[in-house]
């Protein structure tokens, strides 16, 4: 079994204009993740991230929090297959 993973996730709370994309892709890069984040319309932020499983567990546990200014309330989250991105973009 392969402990390369990919995973979605919604992220709702005070989540916009707080810096989270900016952080979420500081953090995932910090953990070697490729994949993207972005604004959702509804005030959500999207998040799609790839790589290594141990590594994915831990930024889905910093989004649970996310940055300092942040209030989240709730995540949802799915495990996907990967797109094969070679980099973490802001969207």
């Amino acid at each position: 079994m392969s402990d390369t993973a990919a995973v979605h996730l919604f992220v709702h709370g005070r989540v916009q204009g707080v810096f989270y994309r900016a952080k979420t892709q500081k953090k995932a890069e910090a953990l070697g993740l490729n994949g993207w984040v972005k604004n959702c319309d509804d005030g959500s932020v999207e998040i799609h991230a790839e790589g290594n499983r141990a590594k994915l567990d831990e930024l889905i546990e910093w989004c649970r929090k996310g940055p300092a200014l942040a209030s989240v309330s709730n995540i949802d989250l799915n495990w996907v297959e990967s797109e094969g991105l070679h980099s973490f973009d802001i969207r």
